[in-house]
């Protein structure tokens, strides 16, 4: 490549970067055989466990999604079973370092083939692996990114990205990868400009480059008309921020006098300590998936209880709205979900729960407990015939009745439900039982559009913005406006600046949204008005 090139990608976390091109190494690593079998076997057994100490010191810099995804990273090495089958090909004279290539290989095959969206997204973490113990038995550490480059690269490991001080500038661009991967969440969350699926295109390492993440596009060698066109869409994204953040604290109010509440979504109790309560509305969205899994099994009932009681307090009486696990689909939990063939239209969400009631009793005693703390409403995801919520309503007036007669105080909170399935949106009053409705957008534009939202090729079918998805959510907004019934949306498209006008015209006057997107999302709000056509 000699000259200037514009590289179009998919927009994976909204952004914009300046440097230098950064060709990730293709080449494996070097090693050198041992004399005897014992010895590759003490080689790989340091490297496991130097893999090991890294993944742990890592975790304690991290917290939420990001130390879920090294904590299954953690527990994978620490289990064994790769070690063992690996010393079993080095014992008839394989080298540590092909041993525990091959058996990596043969396990990330088999989750690639699955049918199980969540052994597919696993995949990348077990790559991960393999290649951080492949490169601590070369005596070689992991290709360090330099600070403030654009990194090109195939796909990038969760443990690499978060070793990567990102606070110093620079952005990726990869030739594969996924908008729902894990690196594209790590990036959406700590705001790292990325695009993915760029392709196999010629670039030069280290050639001058523009990242743009808001068009997602990749400008090598650019020349000065295109220099001044980016300087000029960042300059005004930086202005617009700055603006945003001046008025986080302020209500949002549509520019013709129509309040719109903004809540924000939190997947850790730990995210509280970073968001301002007087930043937000009240929480719209509590994850309860981080309690579950790992090397913490299944929670108990009073684990559950202090992270909930903690939220409700940090909220000072403003709204917390808890989600019942929402595990299956792209989200197993070790010890409660099952493999499927079709996670997604599966055992999932509530479906799940009341398959195991043993589980969602354990929860439903922890949230009853939590409610006199605060303003507690507990949301019951993945529901799609009114009768899941006759049997979960069922379900907590059994275990308050139970903490009654123990007298163990309490309080039955409000009981809501997510739309994210086609059957709820289209026939909303069907589901009277429900206390208020919350719309997953993420998945109800999966399922209306008949596109996995974890697959790649498909990511052009999965917007919010389709005249279908949009048809469905403003059925869902008319419907809890006449009927009382609070409605609000807790998916992504709540946290797309590009989006507000679309959902506010669709009726919506309560979002939920990310922590890093609540004051972007204020000032969208304040540029609406009625009846004018969305910009």
């Amino acid at each position: 490549m000699t000259g200037p090139a514009r590289i179009v990608g998919q927009v994976a976390s909204a952004g914009y970067a300046q440097g230098p091109v950064h060709l990730a190494r293709r080449e494996a690593p070097a090693y050198t055989a041992k004399s005897t079998p014992e010895q590759e076997l003490q080689a790989l057994q340091l490297a496991v466990d130097s893999a090991s100490a890294g993944i742990a010191s890592t975790m304690g810099q991290v917290c939420g999604d990001a130390s879920d995804i090294l904590e299954f990273q953690l527990a994978m090495l620490e289990d064994g079973s790769f070690t063992d089958a690996a010393a079993g090909m080095i014992s008839a004279g394989a080298t540590a370092h092909a041993a525990w290539q091959a058996v990596l290989d043969a396990e990330i095959a088999e989750y690639q083939a699955s049918d199980d969206a969540s052994f597919k997204a696993r995949s990348a973490d077990l790559a991960d692996i393999r290649d951080t113990v492949l490169s601590a038995l070369s005596g070689e550490s992991t290709q360090t990114i330099p600070p403030g480059v654009i990194h090109v690269d195939e796909d990038i490991a969760p443990s690499r990205f978060l070793s990567h001080d990102w606070s110093l500038g620079g952005g990726l661009a990869l030739r594969r990868g996924s908008v729902a991967s894990h690196v594209a969440m790590l990036a959406r969350a700590r705001g790292v400009p990325m695009i993915v699926g760029i392709g196999d295109s010629a670039i030069d390492d280290g050639a001058d480059a523009l990242l743009d993440a808001e068009a997602g596009e990749l400008l090598v060698y650019p020349d000065p008309e295109q220099i001044a066109a980016f300087n000029h869409r960042r300059n005004a994204s930086q202005t617009r921020q700055r603006e945003a953040d001046a008025l986080v604290s302020h209500p949002a109010v549509t520019r013709d006098g129509e309040a719109v509440e903004v809540l924000v979504n939190i997947a850790d109790p730990e995210d509280a300590d970073r968001i301002p309560i007087e930043h937000v509305d009240g929480v719209g969205l509590m994850r309860t998936e981080f309690l579950f899994g790992g090397d913490r099994g299944l929670p108990d009932e009073e684990t559950q209880l202090v992270a909930y009681s903690k939220v409700l307090a940090w909220a000072e009486g403003k709204p917390v709205t808890i989600r019942t696990i929402d595990a299956g689909g792209d989200k197993p939990v070790e010890g409660y979900t099952i493999a499927e063939d079709n996670p997604f239209l599966g055992l999932r969400g509530i479906r799940l729960s009341l398959a195991k009631p043993e589980v969602f009793r354990v929860q439903i005693r922890a949230l009853l407990r939590a409610a006199p703390y605060g303003a507690l409403k507990v949301m019951l995801p993945m529901v799609s015939v009114p009768e899941e919520i006759v049997q979960a309503r069922a379900m907590f007036a059994e275990e308050a009745a139970g903490l009654a007669s123990a007298g163990i105080a309490h309080r039955m909170p409000q009981i809501g439900i997510m739309v994210e399935v086609p059957s709820v949106a289209i026939t909303p009053e069907r589901f009277d039982g429900a206390a208020f409705f919350s719309i997953g957008s993420n998945d109800l534009t999966q399922y209306v559009l008949a596109a996995s939202r974890d697959n790649a090729r498909l990511g052009a079918l999965g917007a919010a913005d389709d005249p279908a998805v949009v048809s469905l959510i403003a059925n869902v907004a008319r419907f809890g406006l006449a009927s009382g019934l609070e409605t609000s949306l807790c998916g992504d498209a709540a946290s797309d600046p590009e989006m507000i006008d679309v959902l506010l015209g669709a009726g919506l006057r309560r979002l939920s949204v990310a922590p890093a997107r609540v004051a972007v999302v204020k000032a969208a709000v304040r540029r609406f008005a009625r009846g004018e056509q969305p910009r």
